[in-house]
């Protein structure tokens, strides 16, 4: 029996200008998109997912953009709804989400050992390797969840799904770009942010590259002896099976348990997920820009565009929003999303969406990249004088005398310290304040000006907090923490004359 046509039924979680917040069909979603703020849900995963999927349909239904000219077509004249429609009309039967034999994204005859629990489909739930704080599911008799959380989860699963050893089938590795920072433009409704995301892909490559409902499902005979090709291009790329998945559904037509094992292993040779931003490393070559615990921020600059000598590594998407709105300046994305998880190995650390500025500074000549990274490295260096300080004082308290402590007990003694943390998260907000100056179009001097000032202020913070907690302690640490201070003395002279150089530059030029 077929049931739930992902189609018609509503399942995309959207909230309108009014704040109003309902669940959309594909269809609705899509050709309504004008009327739409954006897709939300709990899990940044679940909208990282969502917005992949919509795009992979967009590139299939109206064959393109192929080039920047159709693209701005696109831009100027909306979503083509006919063609939009007449793709549904015509692939209707692939979006089926419980059928005999095209389930949508599931591999229908995968009867596995043992079934699992839906929570098998989500990072949030998974306890599989660590269970989550406040996660109070039960895998081993999980309530039932609606077809349209389902749907939702098992989209997240497929893009998100790292590498582990535990599989009935092949082992496979993890999908095409799970462990990097999707970078997602926010446009003024959701038309404008999946046509900002909408790059164009080589007329050639669009034609063989088949998302997953275009495709027969794998064999369990394939996937057992361990299926694996080349990604075809961005629809494939959205849509990868990383893992093979069945869906039982209840006689209520819920889910609670469902088949979950290893899927197709992904080569994903040279080609470039428009939606990531990516570094050199000297011995792996290209690799994606992280979430890490220091904070994506710090790195900001890599989601800029790129400089002239340092092409092909900055999200496409990020581009070619500027491209499509340098004719229409009030369409500039003034907000971008960061989504993604960090992972050790099989486990998963964290999941995190951050929200940023985008200065429209960039849709011009402005060299804003190398600025915003003058800042960052700045605040870098300055974190040396830290470091050392935080150092200094460790190694004294420790020793407690002539001897040098082992530097092991060191460094963990200088993790657990104040300073540094504290320094780095006063920073993290300032940081948005930058961004917003260069919306103002404050001078460069102006914004250099303001975040050296931010510097200073959480470098005296952060050492303020720790003499602090040491002031009522034994004389080694007070002794300890007035022999440290000599390399925050130093920077702080330079910062302050750096300071005091830019507050006096302008009435030299008067002069």
């Amino acid at each position: 029996m077929n049931a739930f046509n992902l189609i018609d039924e509503a399942w995309i979680p959207v909230r309108f200008p009014n704040g109003h917040r309902a669940e959309l069909g594909i269809r609705d979603t899509l050709l309504r998109a004008k009327e739409i703020t954006a897709i939300e849900d709990p899990s940044p995963l679940v909208v990282a997912a969502l917005h992949r999927f919509l795009l992979a349909l967009l590139y299939r239904a109206q064959d393109g953009p192929t080039d920047k000219e159709q693209a701005r077509t696109l831009f100027r004249e909306g979503l083509p709804r006919e063609r939009i429609t007449a793709y549904f009309d015509k692939w209707r039967e692939r979006f089926w989400l419980f059928h005999e034999q095209w389930p949508f994204g599931q591999i229908p005859d995968f009867a596995p050992k043992e079934w699992r629990a839906w929570t098998a489909l989500a990072a949030e739930f998974n306890a599989d390797n660590a269970k989550v704080l406040f996660d109070h599911e039960n895998v081993q008799a999980p309530d039932e969840i609606l077809p349209s959380e389902a749907v939702r989860w098992l989209l997240a699963a497929q893009t998100f799904s790292v590498s582990c050893g535990k599989s009935e089938l092949s082992h496979t590795k993890t999908a095409p770009s799970a462990t990097g920072a999707m970078i997602l433009p926010l446009g003024r409704n959701l038309q404008d942010t999946l046509l900002f995301a909408l790059v164009p892909e080589n007329r050639f490559t669009l034609s063989e590259d088949l998302p997953l409902w275009e495709r027969n499902p794998e064999t369990l005979e394939s996937l057992r002896r361990g299926h694996s090709r080349s990604v075809q291009g961005i629809a494939d790329r959205y849509t990868w099976r990383t893992r093979s998945i069945r869906l039982v559904p209840e006689s209520s037509g819920g889910v609670r348990r469902l088949a979950f094992a290893s899927g197709v292993d992904c080569d994903p040779g040279d080609s470039r997920d428009p939606m990531l931003g990516y570094r050199v490393d000297e011995k792996n070559g290209r690799l994606p820009i992280q979430f890490r615990e220091r904070g994506l921020w710090r790195d900001f600059d890599s989601l800029l565009p790129d400089n002239p000598d340092d092409p092909k590594l900055s999200p496409q998407a990020i581009q070619h929003a500027i491209e499509l709105t340098r004719r229409f300046p009030d369409r500039f994305p003034r907000v971008t999303l960061a989504l993604g998880q960090v992972n050790d190995k099989a486990k998963i650390e964290f999941w995190r969406m951050e929200r940023y500025e985008l200065p429209q500074a960039l849709a011009g000549d402005s060299n804003l990249r190398a600025e915003i990274r003058a800042c960052l490295n700045r605040a870098e260096d300055t974190q040396k004088a830290l470091w050392k300080a935080c150092t200094s004082f460790a190694r004294d308290v420790v020793s407690r005398g002539p001897r040098d402590p082992d530097k092991k007990d060191t460094r963990a003694f200088v993790d657990q310290m104040i300073p540094i943390p504290f320094y780095w998260s006063i920073l993290e907000a300032r940081f948005h304040d930058l961004l917003h100056a260069y919306t103002l179009d404050k001078s460069e001097s102006e914004i250099t000006l303001q975040w050296l000032e931010a510097v200073r202020d959480a470098l005296t913070e952060g050492w303020e907090q720790h003499r602090a907690s040491v002031s009522m302690g034994d004389a080694w640490a007070i002794r300890a923490m007035v022999k440290a201070e000599g390399p925050l003395r130093k920077e702080l002279h330079t910062l302050n004359q750096e300071i005091a150089n830019l507050k006096t530059a302008p009435q030299k030029e008067d002069a």
